[in-house]
């Protein structure tokens, strides 16, 4: 951490393995750890920069904010200004985790790092340049209505999302409890309209029960604080009643903390490097690798593993995915994750507003960069559209029937 960051806690960085995209629709842009916000009064001031520090002509950028400052008839607001400036600029990088929060926007972030917030309980990301749903909630409003992982919302309450980030997005989707919003979804070639009713959302990250007489099965559906120490409670009943077989389902996970996706991991992995951080832009090829701990709970072998994904699998949930596929500690099952491999961090700025920022990117213990191709499963099974409706789920099924070979 930077020298000048020393005041206790005040400008933590919280580093986000998934993220991500949005938590409940708004990406879940969680962090290794909790921070204060500074809240200090704003004061726009204008100073001088010297362009030649770099290769930008800001001259250019100082030259349009005095035309419209002596020029434009009609009210000028300068802290919306800069704040417009920074998110365009923010955008122009083209990259849909690095993004400029107003204090509003913040503070919605908080909310949702404390585990409650209201809207339909949809993660949405931005793939192939669309706005994309990559996993309805267990349990919510959006799972009821019958939003799949995949479906692309082509438009909110008839507002077109072509151009739409998904902060953007997310302030639209959600809302008042109670109050409705309306989702045109593209689903292959077939387009469908969805009403949906706004709720309180809350969220269990682990959830387990024994099928099959001897099978283990573990839900984890996001990567929140109390994740591993659940996920150690589920493991050490299985163990008690000397079951040796386990599913762990991370399909529509959208991701969550860092830590507790290497400390899940580290659950299953004797030893390794589980994830391996690193900048793609840095030639001398500096990265930090992170390892399993070796006091994990079923580390032995005699323990067999299978771990079901799809599209809907993003961020942290690819990190365990990748790391017990690279390691030959588990089957993976289903389809080809999201691919949101990218490490944020968030930086506290003036005014209670925040700066997200895409440091570096992950890569499986084999070289695998996530972000550009997801995990692909050592066994591919669907489950469709018809599957779904039916109540049928021929990915557990087959889950099952490995695990009883």
């Amino acid at each position: 951490m930077k020298k000048d960051e020393t005041k206790e806690q005040k400008n933590k960085k919280i580093k986000i393995g998934i993220i991500l995209i949005s938590v409940f629709i708004l990406g879940w842009f969680f962090g290794s750890q909790d921070a204060k916000i500074s809240r200090v009064g704003f004061t726009p001031k204008l100073i001088e920069r010297d362009s030649s520090e770099s290769s930008a002509d800001f001259s250019v950028f100082w030259r349009a904010w005095d035309l419209i400052v002596e020029k434009y008839d009609g009210e000028v607001d300068f802290k919306k200004m800069i704040y417009g400036a920074i998110k365009g600029m923010s955008e122009a990088l083209g990259d849909p985790y690095t993004v400029f929060m107003t204090p509003e926007e913040s503070q919605a972030l908080e909310n949702e790092l404390s585990g409650v917030i209201y809207g339909i309980g949809a993660e949405i990301g931005i793939k192939n340049d669309k706005l994309t749903v990559i996993s309805p909630l267990s349990g919510s409003p959006a799972e009821e209505a019958g939003l799949m992982p995949g479906d692309i919302i082509i438009k909110i309450d008839d507002e077109e999302t072509t151009k739409m980030s998904v902060d953007e997005a997310v302030s639209k989707i959600r809302g008042k409890e109670g109050t409705n919003v309306v989702l045109t979804i593209a689903r292959g070639k077939t387009e469908k309209t969805y009403k949906i009713k706004r709720s309180k959302i809350t969220i269990k990250s682990v959830n387990h029960e024994i099928i099959e007489e001897n099978i283990g099965y573990i839900e984890i559906t996001r990567f929140d604080e109390k994740t591993t120490t659940n996920l150690r409670k589920a493991l050490d009943e299985f163990a008690s009643k000397n079951i040796e077989k386990i599913i762990l389902d991370l399909r529509g996970n959208p991701g969550g903390y860092l830590d507790q996706s290497i400390s899940v991991s580290s659950e299953f992995l004797e030893k390794g490097v589980i994830v391996t951080e690193k900048k793609d832009v840095d030639t001398n090829g500096k990265r930090y690798e992170y390892k399993a701990s070796g006091r994990g709970k079923m580390t032995d072998k005699k323990y067999k593993i299978v771990v079901l994904v799809n599209e809907g699998s993003a961020s942290a949930a690819e990190i365990v995915a990748g790391a017990l596929k690279d390691h030959k500690r588990a089957t993976i099952v289903g389809e080809t994750t999201f691919g949101k491999g990218s490490v944020q961090e968030i930086e506290n700025l003036s005014g209670g507003a925040k700066m997200r920022i895409t440091v570096a990117h992950w890569y499986t213990p084999n070289g695998q960069n996530i972000a550009k191709s997801g995990i692909k499963p050592d066994i591919e099974a669907k489950l469709t559209e018809e599957d779904y409706d039916k109540g049928r789920d021929p990915q557990l099924k087959r889950a099952i029937s490995i695990l009883n070979k």
